[in-house]
């Protein structure tokens, strides 16, 4: 099994993309705040993308120097020491690491480059959706950096470096790639495993552990199941003291399952038929297959992504469907969100709950150029029941390059 890796003319095409957005915006410097390590889904993490080693870190670029990390602790130091020793190709030599990740540290490095006046463009303060609505930097950590550089000017940067990241290299796409093969094991896997009688856990369980075979950190999955259902998000017994439920005969299970290989992400969206489902649910495989197949026929260069969103919402508007979860958003990084979640207010429970409205399409705009990825992940309700199917696509210079067309069709176990 050939794994792919980053080489060192990744690293430098990453480090140029950093010099150009300080270009592009005008700054002597580039702060790139990364969120703590052990995130699971949609991680903030553009200090990982220039280091290529362990998140968590803050990357300050200034002027044409190479890049210095603040790390959290020691323990990323231990890890680079380590990796070192086996002879692992590392982007970020030992004299450009410190334990400093805090506001003083990045004073620090600031100071040392004589840039205490200057403009500094900063990764961390623009909203990063669909979990980060609001900008992601702490509050203490910000406003203790504002008040050691009083006369420095900061500007969030954060569109700048999602147009110049979000189209990927050959390497990286590579990458992606094998995220996606083991997006598709990990279907299979569940669909051998869910069987009448068996828990919820073991079908999550199955999954995981054809990544895990594979090298691969998945950083958990959506999953539920039952003969119909409204609902969306990681299994109730994650969260909540309970049993799993055991699956029966005539249920549906269905998951959104995430792959990442190298902090490239994949998502996939299983739904396995366990026996005869109701009627409902293979009319909203059609619904959400032809939402699909319309968003494939939209996935070109020269369309926006708004036009995208337009073609995946057409055939569940001709349905009178509606849908839970969105539609269609981009990967790596994540950011432009279309389709979330119209007509919640359809259940007859819905009129019970404070505020509710409808997020609307984010990056529209977005023109789809080459070596953009995508989830696509329509999902339509018919009746009280969701159906919901999809798959990683890219953006080729042709058209549409399907990386899971597994998981675009309703599954059927075999039990």
């Amino acid at each position: 099994m050939s794994i792919p890796t980053y080489s060192l003319a990744e690293r430098d095409r990453r480090w140029a993309i950093a010099r150009g957005i300080m270009e592009a915006e005008g700054v002597q410097a580039l702060i790139a705040y990364g969120e703590h390590e052990c995130v699971d889904l949609a991680p903030f993490a553009p200090d990982a993308y220039f280091t290529n080693d362990r998140p968590g870190a803050i990357v300050v670029f200034c002027r044409d120097a190479d890049p210095v990390e603040l790390t959290w602790s020691t323990l990323p130091v231990a890890d680079h020491i380590q990796a070192s020793r086996r002879g692992e190709e590392l982007w970020i030599p030992p004299e450009r690491i410190r334990v400093a990740k805090h506001a003083a540290g990045v004073a620090e490095v600031l100071r040392e480059h004589h840039l205490e006046t200057a403009s500094v463009g900063v990764l961390g303060l623009d909203p990063y959706p669909p979990f980060h609505i609001n900008p992601i930097m702490p509050y203490g950590l910000w406003s203790q950096v504002l008040a050691e550089l009083p006369e420095a000017t900061f500007k969030p940067v954060g569109l700048n470096y999602l147009l110049a990241t979000i189209r990927q290299s050959e390497e990286e796409l590579a990458v992606i790639r094998y995220s996606a093969e083991t997006g598709d094991a990990m279907a299979e896997a569940m669909v051998e495993a869910a069987r009448p009688g068996v828990s919820e856990a073991e079908v999550y369980a199955a999954g995981m552990a054809a990544a895990f075979r594979r090298g691969l950190a998945a950083p958990g999955m959506l999953l539920s199941s039952g003969p119909g259902f409204v609902s969306w998000g990681p299994p109730a017994w994650s969260y909540r003291p309970q049993a799993p439920r055991v699956v029966e005969e005539g249920d549906v299970v269905m998951a959104e399952v995430f792959c990442r290989f190298g902090m490239k992400e994949t998502q996939h969206q299983v739904a396995i038929a366990v026996g005869e489902p109701h009627p409902d649910i293979e009319t909203g495989a059609k619904v959400a297959r032809a939402s699909y197949d319309a968003g494939l026929a939209a996935a070109r260069p020269g369309a926006t992504f708004g036009d995208l969103v337009e073609a995946m919402e057409g055939p569940l508007r001709d349905a009178g469907a509606w849908n839970v979860h969105p539609l269609v958003h981009t990967l790596n990084p994540m950011g432009p969100v279309g389709g979330f979640g119209a007509g919640l207010r359809r259940l007859p429970e819905a009129a019970r709950y404070g505020r509710l409205f409808d997020l609307p399409t984010m990056g529209g705009q977005l023109p789809l150029m080459p070596g953009m990825t995508f989830a696509f992940e329509p999902n339509a309700v018919i009746g009280d029941r969701l159906t919901n199917l999809g798959g990683t696509v890219v953006i080729g210079e042709d058209g549409p390059v399907e990386l899971n067309p597994l998981t675009t069709h309703l599954l059927r176990s075999e039990g």
